[in-house]
C-alpha cells in the first residue's frame, strides 16, 4: 500500500490551552497557554484583528509597524500560543495543505525544486505532503486520488506525466502536459541548448558527444529536440555514434559513468560531452578519469541544472543553470493563487523561465589530437 509522508509543516498548528489549575504553595514556572486569540490580544493591549493579521501572515499586515509585529510574535512564543488551525480551516474552507508528487527524492534537481516550493508555502502558512512514484504508472494514477482524500487545496507535480483533471488547482514543473486546468512551468530548452553548444563551438569543439536522458524523464525528448535544432542552426553535426542514452532509473552518477564508458570503448573520437544533467556529467568525469583522460585538457564536459554539487566537483562543472528553486516557488504561487477560485479561471497555460550558462573549470579549448583514441579499454 503506497504511503504519503508529511515532509514539512510550514505553520504551527493549534494545541488546545489547558485551564489553569488551582493550587497553593509554590508558583508554577510554566506559563499557561492563552485559551483564545482574544486573551493574547488583551495581554498585549492590541485588537484581536491586529494580532490575527500578524500571526496569519496576512498581506494586510504590511501596514503594521515592524516593532508591533515583533512584540506580537514574541508574546505568542512566550505564551506558547498556537493558532486554532481547525477553526481557521472551518472558517476559510481550506486545509492549508498542498500535495507534491515527485519521481524520487534525492540530492540535486528534486531537492532544489522542493526547496523553492517550501519557501513560498512557509511564507503563506501552508505545509505539504510529498510522495515519490518511482515512475510507476499505478502510483502516478493513485497518488492524486489520495491527496484529494486528504483534502489538499492544490497539487504540484515535478517531472511527472500528468493527465488528471482535478477539482483543485494544479501546477507541473518540467511536465510538458496538456491536461485541462494545469499550469506548466518549463525551461526555455531552445535557449539552453543554444547557450551550451555555442560555448563549446567557440572553444573549437566540433566532435561533441551527447548524453541523452532516460526515456521516462519528461524533459528527455523536449531537450533532445532542442539540442538537434540548435545544432542545425549552428552548423554542428550530431553523430549517432557519439550519442548515448541514460538507462537505469537511478539518481546516482553511476548512470552517467556507465554511459561514458560505452562511448570510450567505442573508440569514436570526441573532445567534449554535453550531458543531460549534472548528475550524469559528474559520472562522466569520473569515467574519463578512470580511462586516463583529463577534464578539461583532454575532454570538456558541460552539465545541466546547476545543482549544488556542480560548483564543488573537481574540476568545477560548467553547466546550464535551471532556476530550479524559482520554478518551485512559481508553482506554489500558481497553486495558492487558484485556491478558492472557480476552476474556469485556472485555465491551461505555460510559464517559461529562462536558463543561464555558468562557465567553470570543466571546459577548455579543444585538443585536436582527439585523446579518446588513446584511452585505455
Amino acid at each position: 500500500m503506497p504511503c504519503i509522508t508529511a515532509l514539512r509543516c510550514a505553520r504551527l498548528r493549534n494545541v488546545p490551552g489547558k485551564k489553569k489549575r488551582a493550587h497553593s504553595g509554590k508558583k508554577s514556572s510554566r506559563v499557561q497557554n492563552p485559551t483564545s486569540l482574544r486573551h493574547l490580544a488583551d495581554h498585549l493591549g492590541f485588537s484581536p484583528a491586529t494580532v490575527s493579521l500578524v500571526l496569519n501572515r496576512s498581506s494586510h499586515a504590511d501596514s503594521i509597524p515592524e516593532e508591533t509585529k515583533e512584540r506580537i510574535l514574541a508574546a505568542a512564543r512566550k505564551l506558547n500560543y498556537r493558532p486554532n488551525f481547525l477553526a481557521r480551516s472551518l472558517r476559510t474552507r481550506r486545509s492549508f495543505t498542498v500535495g507534491v508528487v515527485v519521481p524520487e527524492i534525492s540530492e540535486g534537481y528534486t531537492a532544489t525544486v522542493l526547496g523553492g516550493i517550501e519557501d513560498y508555502l512557509l511564507e503563506e502558512g501552508y505545509f505539504y505532503f510529498v510522495t515519490s512514484h518511482r515512475h510507476r504508472a499505478d502510483l502516478i494514477e493513485e497518488y492524486p486520488k489520495m491527496f484529494l482524500d486528504r483534502n489538499v487545496d492544490g497539487v504540484i507535480a515535478i517531472d511527472t506525466p500528468w493527465h488528471h483533471a482535478l477539482p483543485v488547482p494544479v501546477a507541473t514543473i518540467s511536465g510538458h502536459n496538456q491536461a485541462p486546468g494545469v499550469t506548466n512551468i518549463v525551461l526555455d530548452h531552445d535557449r539552453a541548448s543554444e547557450l551550451a553548444l555555442q560555448h563549446l563551438l567557440h572553444l573549437g569543439h566540433r566532435k561533441i558527444a551527447f548524453i541523452k536522458g532516460q526515456q521516462f524523464s519528461s524533459d528527455t525528448e523536449v531537450r533532445w529536440k532542442a539540442n538537434m535544432e540548435a545544432a542545425m542552426r549552428l552548423g554542428l553535426e550530431v553523430r549517432s555514434k557519439l550519442t548515448v542514452q541514460l538507462g537505469e532509473d537511478s539518481p546516482s552518477p553511476q548512470v552517467g559513468y556507465k554511459a561514458v564508458k560505452k562511448l570510450i570503448h567505442a573508440r569514436e573520437p570526441f573532445t567534449a560531452i554535453f550531458a543531460f544533467n549534472d548528475i550524469s556529467a559528474l559520472g562522466a568525469m569520473r569515467a574519463l578519469r578512470h580511462s586516463n583522460l583529463h577534464v578539461p585538457e583532454d575532454v570538456s564536459v558541460v552539465g545541466f541544472d546547476d545543482i549544488q554539487s556542480a560548483s564543488h566537483s573537481s574540476p568545477e562543472l560548467t553547466t546550464v543553470k535551471q532556476p530550479l528553486r524559482k520554478m518551485g516557488r512559481i508553482a506554489a504561487e500558481v497553486v495558492l493563487r487558484g485556491v478558492g477560485q472557480p476552476s474556469a479561471k485556472w485555465g491551461a497555460k505555460q510559464i517559461v523561465v529562462e536558463p543561464e550558462f555558468i562557465v567553470r573549470q570543466s571546459t577548455a579549448k579543444a585538443d585536436r589530437h582527439f585523446p579518446v583514441l588513446k584511452a585505455q579499454p
